[in-house]
């Protein structure tokens, strides 16, 4: 964890998995809420990301923590710092 704190200007994510591609490739899900602009009704906005599993810890329906880092793949630019929380 010491390591994860030394650097500083990384963003976080939390996320659900939705897919494992691949040995090391998970594919993980974060739904947010925003207000519209213009006509503020609350939206529900999801994005995918793509994320770099190294232990293979990540399993189907997990809530994993992700950290920005360098591009690692055409569309990898995340990395897995934590499971949250095992799927049931």
């Amino acid at each position: 964890m010491s390591d994860i704190e030394s650097r500083n200007s990384r963003k976080l994510r939390t996320g659900v998995v939705t897919s494992i591609s691949g040995e090391k490739t998970v594919t993980i899900q974060i739904v947010d809420r925003k207000r519209h602009p213009k006509y503020g009704k609350m939206m529900t906005i999801t994005k995918k990301l793509h994320c770099h599993d190294e232990n293979g810890v990540a399993g189907l329906g997990d809530t994993i923590r992700v950290m920005e880092t360098r591009p690692l793949s055409k569309t990898k630019r995340w990395r897995v710092v934590e499971v949250v929380e095992k799927a049931k």
